[in-house]
Order: C-alpha cells, then structure tokens, then sequence
C-alpha cells in the first residue's frame, strides 16, 4: 500500500483538500454547537432537560359572578373533552380528575411534640402527562404508601416567602423527598390513615398529584358515589405558536393557565431556530462532502493510466482503492476532532453567562453532541469509501 500511496499522491491538490475540511469544520461545527446550545438552553424556557419534550396546556372554563351565583357548573362534558381533542392542533387530552373525599396531611417531628396538619385535596392525571420521573408512580389498590408530585412553586413559596421572613430554615428538594407525611382520609362513613411521600417537582401541573390508580380506588371508597366530571383538562399539543390554538379557546371561553401558552411560544421558537441553524449546517456538510468526493473523482481521473496498470500487474481493486479510503476516513476524523475542541470553549463562554440567569441550571454534558458527531463521522466515512470503490471497480471493469 506505501508503494502504491507513493505513485497515486502526486496528483493531490492540497489546496483542495484544505478547502474541504475547513468547509466540513465549518458545517459540522454549527451542527453540534445547534445541537448543544439547546439542550443547554431548554431548561430556562421548559423546565427541564429533556431533549425535544412535547407542549402541554392547562385549560378551564371561566369562572364569572353572575355563574358563581347561580351555581353554573363550569365541568367538561365527554363531548366537549371530544370538540377539543378533534381540533387540528391537538395530539392529545387528559383530565385533571379531583378527589371527592376530606384529605388532611401532617408532619410530626419526633422528639417534640410537634405535629403540624392541614386539609389539602388531590388531583391526578394519567401518567403520560406528569412531568417527573414515573419510576416510583404508581399505585396498588389497598397499599398504605401514596406518592406524591408537589408544584415546585409550593416549595419556592416556602423558602424564599414563608421561612425567609420568620428566619426558619429553608428546605431543598433532597430534604422534602424524605419527609414523609400522615396523610388521614375520611369520607363516605369511613376514616383511614395512610404515608404520604413526595417522588418529584413539578414545573408543568400547579396542583398536588397522586397516581390514577389511587384515585380510582380511593373515590370508590370514601366518596359518597356521585359522578364527578372534570374542571380542568390538559392538553397536548404540537405547535403552541399555532394561532388556532387561542383563537378556539377565546371563542369557547376557555382559560388557558397564564404563562404556560407563552413559554410554549417560546419553546416552539427556540426550536425553530435551533432548526434553521442545523439546516444550515448540514447544508455546507453536505456540500463539503461533495466538495470532497468531485476532489477525489478528478483526482482518480488524473490517475486513470496509473491505476489502470496498477491493477493489470496485479493489484486489487481493494488495494488500489484503500489509499484514497484511507485519506477521506482520516480528514473526516481530523474535522471530527477538531470541531469537538472548538466546541468546548465556546460552550463554555455561553454556559457562564446562561449560570448567572439561572445558577441551578444542570449541566447535561456533552454526550448527545458527541454521538452526533460521531454518527455523522461514521455516516460520511461509510459513503466515501463505497463511492470510492465504486469509481475504481468501473475503471477495473473498463466502464468508465
């Protein structure tokens, strides 16, 4: 192969070959710093880390005076639930569905004497739409542990409300998770006594949470057996930009829970950018690998005698080829790793301001732009080295 590498490189332009790897760095660059930028971002617009979530929106009917007065039921109907999951916009709707039961939860720190209790109340929503780890959501009918989903917001109220202004200590996340709560349900003649525990935060639903199941199983038991239709629905939907969504909603004289429709927008519109830029940016990908395999072409076309003989003496296509194989793995490998040094440093730059907006942000890592890039090594390795081999198998065949 040194020997055959010797006699095909005087014909390459390295000019050429400069050309394409600063256009391919160029491409692949914008393609990962698209790709990291926003699943570094996405967490101040959706309150989370997950890449590409779906949009989810509260909604209800309004409550107005005169109807609070005559007692107008502000429930949806099974047909109203339907209207909305038939509207172009929709990929899906869940029900808030409320206990019908007295619920009241307290907290005793042993060795006090102190025991501290109030009422409360319980919503569920199928599992698809809770916006928390569902390892530990679930429910068997008759087990006395209940998990729990607070609002984050409960939490933040506490902290920098509450204990802020009488001087008590704040708590985290960590610490509320192993707290557990006595939580007593009474209700239709019967009283029982259960643990509470909370499994997660939510940023998405602004009501206290348990599993469908212990809903089910609990309103079938302490409720009094009246129908009870839900108040508020949840609402998937694809583009929350979508001008239909409001424009349906302001002419049923829906609500939509404030800010949820707008930090939709945003999301939506951060996507759409991250979109336009990794358009680009694989784009010039696209054309520096074509840049690169027309430098190839007209390098082998130089070399069509020489390759010619080299495989009448005795040489195979495999051996013929696999220096120029050899040549575009390498530079696509060289382009891979240097966009990846150029990554970190920029991202490093943003990342300290975006730390300063938001000092809890999490650090996702770099692993999903990695095996990005990685699979567009392999992608692009894989189609050279078949077009290259290709070329040389025609002149082999004397089809060129």
């Amino acid at each position: 192969m040194r020997l055959v590498w010797k006699l095909l490189r005087q014909h390459i332009s390295p000019s050429q070959l400069l050309g394409f790897s600063l256009a391919n760095l160029f491409g692949l660059g914008i393609i990962l710093l698209g790709i990291q930028f926003y699943k570094d971002v996405l967490p101040l617009f959706a309150g989370g880390g997950s890449f590409m979530k779906n949009e989810f929106l509260v909604v209800s009917k309004k409550i107005s005076t005169i109807g609070s007065f005559v007692g107008r039921d502000n429930s949806f109907s099974r047909e109203e639930m339907e209207e909305i999951e038939g509207q172009p916009f929709a990929k899906g709707v869940g029900a808030f569905m409320p206990s019908q039961f007295r619920v009241t939860a307290g907290v005793s720190m042993e060795g006090t004497g102190i025991h501290v209790s109030t009422d409360m109340f319980f919503e569920s929503v199928p599992a698809a739409y809770v916006d928390v780890s569902t390892k530990d959501w679930g429910y068997v009918a008759g087990e006395e542990n209940i998990p729990i989903v607070i609002p984050r917001n409960y939490l933040n109220l506490y902290n920098f409300g509450f204990a802020q202004s009488r001087n008590m200590p704040k708590i985290s996340e960590g610490l509320m998770s192993m707290i557990q709560l006595d939580i007593l349900i009474r209700g239709n003649g019967k009283s029982d006594h259960f643990t509470g525990r909370i499994v997660g935060f939510s940023d998405r639903l602004n009501t206290i949470l348990v599993p469908e199941e212990f809903l089910f199983w609990a309103n079938g038991i302490y409720a009094d057996g009246r129908e009870s239709r839900p108040v508020r629905l949840i609402v998937e939907v694809g583009n929350p930009a979508d001008e239909r969504i409001a424009q349906f909603f302001r002419q049923k004289g829906y609500d939509i829970e404030d800010g949820k429709l707008d930090a939709g927008k945003t999301t939506w519109l951060l996507r759409l950018m991250v979109g336009i830029v990794l358009s680009v940016g694989v784009l010039i990908s696209l054309l520096s690998f074509y840049l690169l395999m027309l430098s190839v072409y007209l390098l082998l076309q130089k070399n069509t005698g020489k390759l010619e003989n080299l495989l009448l003496i005795g040489y195979s296509p495999d051996q013929v080829a696999r220096p120029y194989q050899v040549l575009t793995v390498v530079l696509n490998g060289v382009v891979l790793l240097l966009a990846i040094v150029l990554l970190l440093p920029v991202r490093n730059l943003y990342l300290d301001v975006l730390q300063k907006l938001a000092p809890q942000l999490p650090d996702g890592g770099i692993a999903v732009s990695l095996l990005v890039g990685g699979g567009l090594f392999l992608l692009f390795s894989v189609l050279n080295v078949w077009a290259i081999r290709k070329k040389v198998m025609a002149i082999w065949r004397h089809k060129e």
